[in-house]
């Protein structure tokens, strides 16, 4: 196995459950997951960026780690969070239909709260067409959400922590 993803698949694996886990901790206190989930990912994957690319920086490779090294460690943790969130997700509404019946209205609701003003900046065609799809939304768009807005935060956090942890020497 690939130094890399040995010293990566641990961080990615633990960040992913925590998501999760904070998934279903969300909604047993009544706050809509899908928003705070997203908020906790964006505050949990930079912490297992930094622990992650530093154990590999200092266990397994010696004290040196190119940009290249960090970027690479960074993506296999953070692709492994994301996958590991979205696919929790989509399996716990897939298994609780009401949950997933919940956030659809809750998404539904939110939408034609801010009805006028996504008019008025967008057009109603555009409001009309969200209606259609918030309709037409499945479990696995929630998850697929779930996965990318990991994603995205993930690459900017890897650039940022890769070159704070880059040492070419000892």
């Amino acid at each position: 196995m690939n130094n890399r993803i040995q010293a990566s698949y641990k961080f990615g694996l633990i960040g992913g459950v925590f998501c999760v886990l904070a998934f279903v901790l969300f909604k047993l206190m009544g706050i809509d997951p899908t928003k705070m989930s997203m908020l906790f990912g964006y505050f949990l994957i930079p912490i297992f960026l930094f622990i992650g690319i530093r154990f590999y920086r200092n266990q397994v490779n010696g004290g040196l780690l190119s940009f290249s090294d960090g970027m690479s460690v960074g993506f296999l943790i953070y692709s492994m969070i994301a996958a590991v969130s979205g696919l929790g997700i989509w399996v716990i509404l897939l298994l609780s239909p009401s949950l997933f019946e919940e956030v659809k209205v809750s998404k539904l609701e939110m939408l034609i709260e801010n009805k006028e003003l996504i008019v008025e900046q967008l057009g109603i065609e555009s409001f009309d067409i969200t209606y259609e799809n918030l309709l037409e939304m499945s479990a696995f768009d929630i998850g697929s959400n779930d996965f990318i807005w990991k994603i995205i935060p993930g690459l900017f956090f890897t650039i940022i922590i890769s070159i704070i942890l880059r040492r070419n020497f000892k």
